[in-house]
């Protein structure tokens, strides 16, 4: 396979930055044969004799694509962007990669874009990136969204002394592994389902399209799913009394969650952004910001929808905090829940706007927050202080700094297992693509946003519960 060949190195030879860049860096995965010099050689005499590599086995889809002129599309047929991408605050700019700055600059060139901003935990990830805030006018972006779509944080407060779970931990082990359940795919039994008037909401009977998907909601209802998402139990420090919460200064057990609306939000962004794909042509670099209009049909079916999932996504945590509650016959002192991967409505600078936080977490003023850190690293209580320049956001964790490939690649069994150990930290499944070391330091996160929230109180994780198999969301 021909090595080190990227966009850069083909727009140079003259290739376009639209659909036919990307068929073109394709064939540079393919087994070949050819070194790096011969691959350039053969991009470029493609480029200039297509009719000579139609019936080549590297290069023939390449060469199909030149004489069917893939990529030449009239301008008028594409919505153009703004020539130069709109001011915007960047928090922990230090600490966040040249992908990200980029999706973001890009975003910030779209013709509905009135504000954006990006949180110290940004990563680059499609279309908007991961831990962006884009302000629009009138306009929907399901990728602005994402596709776990309303996935959040949920945290309980128990009553329980948390020395409880120092001297009982086989049975807290036992209660999360009965009661969470973990894998892309993965759900309950018939018999095994839970109830929850979610399940009701009329969308299921007037949209033809959510209606299919309400058995797999039904099925997986209650559950976690995969990639980074977890149930775990931990410590809870509150240096001060909080009056708000109800809350006295000292040690809790608490339980903390982080997941998503599965199977059903993951099938609503994928419908919907192909929708809005056809529907806006934008230039090849910011194909995945196509938009709907809010006042279309297909743009208030996919507000619908989205709202449809993030209120799925908050019964799912409902439904797992009330199980492992009732387990352990605990009173619930306090519960905080907020969400990210989702869009809002909301006033800015004098009008309604659509909010769109792709991985960022509300912090309106005195909005409560959750930001976690890793499996061994700590996570905050926050509440918001309502930065304008922020769009009244935060990061929603730490970060990613390695893709889950790198991880995998550069972080072994021993030195996961070393870390776990020094936090003190008992892990139910997960892989190496969510080792500690994949992610960010959370302390320098929350350094770079002291402008944006206050800290409550620390979460310390003790006891983690991730899918085992290192699977994905679906």
């Amino acid at each position: 396979m021909a090595q080190q060949i990227n966009g850069n190195d083909l727009i140079a030879l003259g290739y376009p930055q639209n659909e036919l860049l990307g068929i073109a860096l394709k064939a540079n995965k393919k087994r070949t044969g050819y070194n790096r010099a011969e691959m350039l050689q053969h991009y470029a005499a493609v480029l200039e004799n297509a009719e000579d590599y139609l019936e080549h086995k590297v290069f023939g889809k390449l060469a199909t694509a030149i004489i069917e002129g893939v990529g030449t599309r009239l301008e008028a047929e594409t919505i153009p962007l703004k020539e130069q991408a709109d001011a915007y605050k960047i928090y922990g700019a230090e600490n966040i990669e040249e992908g990200a700055l980029k999706q973001m600059n890009i975003a910030m060139q779209l013709p509905v874009t009135l504000a954006g901003a990006l949180m110290p935990d940004a990563h680059q990830g499609y279309g908007l990136p991961i831990g962006g805030v884009l302000a629009t006018q009138n306009a929907i972006i399901p990728y602005g969204v994402g596709v776990d779509i309303g996935c959040r944080m949920a945290l309980s407060v128990y009553d329980i002394p948390y020395t409880h779970f120092d001297l009982n931990q086989d049975v807290y082990k036992e209660i999360l592994f009965e009661q969470s359940k973990f894998g892309a795919g993965a759900g309950f039994l018939r018999y095994q389902r839970a109830e929850h008037a979610v399940l009701d909401n009329k969308l299921f009977d007037e949209n033809p399209f959510v209606a299919k998907l309400k058995d797999k909601a039904w099925t997986q209802l209650g559950s976690s799913g995969g990639g980074n998402h977890f149930v775990e139990f931990g410590y809870l420090d509150f240096e001060n009394n909080d009056a708000a919460l109800g809350i006295r200064k000292g040690r809790y057990l608490a339980l903390l969650t982080h997941s998503g609306s599965r199977g059903l939000g993951a099938t609503i962004a994928g419908h919907y952004t192909n929708l809005a794909k056809d529907l806006c042509k934008l230039p090849y670099e910011a194909k995945n910001l196509a938009y709907l209009d809010l006042d279309s049909e297909v743009g208030n079916d996919y507000w619908l929808a989205m709202n449809l999932a993030g209120d799925y996504a908050s019964a799912c945590h409902e439904v797992i905090h009330n199980k492992i509650a009732n387990a352990l016959g605990a009173q619930v002192l306090a519960k905080v829940e907020n969400h990210h991967n989702f869009a809002w409505k909301e006033i800015w600078n004098g009008e309604e706007v659509i909010v769109h936080r792709k991985g960022a977490t509300p912090a309106g003023k005195d909005v409560m927050g959750i930001i976690p850190g890793s499996m061994t690293a700590p996570g905050f209580l926050v509440r918001g202080k309502g930065e304008e320049q922020a769009i009244n956001s935060a990061s929603h964790g730490a970060g990613r700094q390695m893709s889950r490939t790198q991880a995998i690649k550069n972080i072994s069994k021993a030195n996961m297992q070393n870390a776990l150990e020094a936090a003190g930290v008992t892990l139910l499944g997960a892989g190496r693509d969510e080792a500690p070391m994949a992610y960010k330091d959370i302390h320098v996160v929350m350094s770079a946003q002291t402008d944006l929230v206050d800290i409550i109180a620390q979460f310390s994780p003790k006891m983690v519960r991730m899918a085992d198999d290192g699977s994905r969301e679906d």
